[in-house]
């Protein structure tokens, strides 16, 4: 099960990596998870959005992922032309992944 949070109600990420990329555009993940838990520019200029979600897998393990663009430094960019997100963890995130662009496809 896939949940999605806001800004005001996400779990913390400390301690989550790279784990994996999502092959989609910036609308495409809009119209899947709904606007991004955090729609500005970090303050280090890193990343311009950013969902963050959990993940229950097969085996029953609920697990904090972020999906984000990393060093764009652009926002037009990042809307309208980048195409592959990439994918946090603070484990496997394969199921998540595929689950995401089940709800793209």
């Amino acid at each position: 099960m896939l949940e999605i949070y806001d800004e005001m109600t996400a779990p913390n990420t400390t301690g989550t990596s790279l784990s994996g990329y999502i092959n989609a555009t910036y609308q495409e993940l809009v119209d899947a998870l709904g606007e991004p838990t955090f729609n500005e520019e970090s303050g280090d200029g890193k990343t311009q959005v950013e969902w963050v979600v959990t993940f229950e897998d097969t085996f029953g393990e609920k697990n904090v992922f972020t999906i984000y663009d990393w060093k764009t430094y652009s926002r037009d960019y990042t809307e309208n032309k980048l195409d592959r997100f990439n994918v946090g963890g603070k484990g496997y995130a394969g199921e998540v992944i595929s689950h995401i662009e089940s709800l793209i496809n």
